[in-house]
């Protein structure tokens, strides 16, 4: 039975532990939440930080582990690499996970083999960051240079909001710098979706449309995906080829990727951000539905060194959505409740919160109620629906002040 050691036992996670499970590994899994979700799934437990890298080598080493996987979770995904690379066990390189990882690195790399790039630089002052600002065309982006979930992160179109902004970027970043860049517009939806390269070729892609909710605390928090993508053939394309340069240039080896992809009115891509993982949200459980392909179990076999040349593109079939639950206020959660035209197109979903807890407003992609999906008859429908979600999809809150 082949041991392999899986980063993290969210809630998110449990679709891998169990898979895992299910091709016959045994598993073991680190987290700091003793009542962490995927736990009873797993064969051992370790109450080790996922970002610990020598805690995280020391277990690996002594249980003698085949393989390990942070699953739809940036914050093992460089330790897992570094674990990965000190045993010898299959992975990409960990300084190109780094620089994927590291927002200020990977602008850099981008700019060094001429990608289109945001003008962008990172500080770990706000008054070094004023001195530049006039350089910047404006409106742009305030970013931790080392955070994931959209935390820490705001846009703003004056100096004045610099300070406030900046600040809140170092506080979610770890290495204390915050990188400020141009803002893309958008030509059609934001691209999301996840892919998976064999021996570094892009082999699968799967594109979503990702739309971010107005009135959420935190604008830059995905709350919407639908696939297909409906962006046109050469675009995807286009995109498609990017991907594949970026990731003969990091000599990126046989594993999966979730993307973060703007392109503008010219048609220019602008790889946004890569993580070396699957999606959260569900991502690779909506890809399967939506082409048949379990990126999931090549994940795994990919973490145990197992051959993966059997996958390859799968066409969309259907009309699919996920949609993140969430508050837009504090206070006791008392239940979700969808409009009647919409119940028919949901296919399941599940809450990470219980009636009579106390819930939060989502700030980032870690803060949520729950997740849900949608099946449409039409990319007609799909379109029109989706745009209503959050209309159609109501989480009733009830004040502290008055339960108390």
């Amino acid at each position: 039975m082949k041991k392999l050691l899986m980063l993290g036992g969210a809630q998110s996670q449990i679709s891998a532990i169990k898979k895992a499970r299910d091709m016959g590994c045994y598993i073991i899994i680190c987290d700091t939440l003793e009542e962490a979700p995927g736990k009873k799934y797993a064969h051992e437990y370790y109450n080790i930080c996922t970002t610990d890298k020598e805690a995280v080598l020391h277990v690996a080493k002594s249980l003698q582990i085949d393989g390990i996987v942070s699953y739809a979770a940036d914050s093992g995904v460089l330790t897992a690499a570094y674990v990965a690379e000190k045993l010898g066990l299959p992975s990409h390189p960990y300084k190109s996970v780094e620089t994927i990882t590291n927002k200020e690195l990977f602008r850099k790399f981008q700019q060094a083999h001429d990608f289109h790039i945001p003008k962008a630089k990172a500080y770990s002052s706000v008054d070094q960051a004023k001195a530049d600002f006039h350089r910047f065309t404006l409106p742009v982006m305030i970013k931790p240079v080392d955070s994931s979930g959209s935390k820490g992160i705001s846009k703003i179109d004056s100096i004045y909001l610099l300070e406030e902004k900046a600040g809140i970027a170092l506080r979610f970043s770890k290495t204390k710098r915050f990188i400020i860049e141009e803002y893309i517009e958008n030509y059609g939806p934001h691209i999301g979706g996840d892919g998976f390269s064999v021996n570094g070729k892009l082999v699968f892609r799967s594109f979503s449309n990702e739309y971010f909710s107005v009135n959420c605390a935190n604008p830059f928090v995905s709350i919407t995906a639908t696939w297909p993508s409906i962006m046109p053939e050469r675009i995807q394309n286009s995109v498609h080829e990017e991907i594949q340069r970026l990731l003969g240039l990091l000599e990126m080896k046989t594993g999966a990727y979730n993307f973060d992809i703007r392109v503008d009115q010219q048609e220019n891509v602008y790889l946004i951000e890569m993580a070396a993982r699957n999606g959260g949200d569900w991502n690779p459980d909506l890809i399967q539905c939506v082409t048949g392909v379990d990126l999931i179990e090549y994940t795994i076999k990919a973490a145990l060194g197992e051959n993966c040349s059997s996958l390859m593109m799968a066409r969309p079939q259907g009309y699919w959505a996920s949609y993140v639950l969430h508050s837009e206020r504090k206070g006791i959660f008392k239940e979700i409740k969808i409009a009647e035209e919409l119940k028919n197109n949901v296919v399941t979903s599940y809450l990470t919160v219980n009636l009579g807890e106390r819930v939060s407003p989502s700030l980032d992609g870690h803060v949520y109620l729950g997740l849900m999906v949608l099946r449409f008859s039409s990319i007609c429908e799909m379109k029109e629906k989706t745009k209503r979600l959050h209309e159609h999809i109501q989480a009733f809150v009830e004040d502290i002040n008055i339960r108390c």
